[in-house]
């Protein structure tokens, strides 16, 4: 009974990950399904998600630019490291933020998967440079967008 008791100790040790751990691929799983690199990492979907993860969510200059004025992928990496992860549980579930941000999607996320978006987006480190500033209906970009056009009218 000991020599399995032993076995069993060093099978079930080292192979173990720490709940940690488990939280931060949890969290690298949700951001790749959710799409969050797709805006939020420059090239991403150019590349087809072939940008190393050291290059993950720092934001982008590519604007999107529509009836809201123009918005720009914000630096997540740098965003994430200024507010505790209580706070972003509550900006997740309350916030609306301006198109194409799926604010939406955000609250339909457990509170989970929001901790481990958090964690793993922390876990990356601060990064980068601050995105552009949002501009209004009336200011130009001065770099690339994607203009959408305007929603129906009902």
């Amino acid at each position: 009974m000991i020599g399995i008791t032993m076995i069993t100790a060093v099978f079930t040790g080292p192979l173990s990950a720490s709940s940690e751990d488990l939280m931060h691929d949890r969290g690298r799983y949700l951001l790749k399904i959710s799409g969050c690199n797709d805006c939020h990492t420059p090239g991403y979907a150019q590349s087809g998600g072939a940008v190393p993860e050291k290059e993950w969510l720092t934001g982008d200059s590519l604007g999107w630019r529509g009836p809201w004025g123009t918005t720009y992928p914000s630096n997540l990496r740098r965003y994430m490291q200024t507010i505790s992860e209580e706070q972003w549980l509550a900006q997740a579930k309350t916030r609306q933020y301006r198109p194409p941000m799926p604010w939406f999607a955000l609250r339909d996320m457990s509170e989970d998967d929001l901790r481990a978006i958090y964690r793993f987006t922390r876990h990356l480190g601060a990064a980068g440079a601050p995105a552009p500033a949002y501009l209004t209906p009336e200011q130009m970009p001065e770099g690339p967008y994607v203009q959408f056009p305007a929603p129906p009218k009902p």
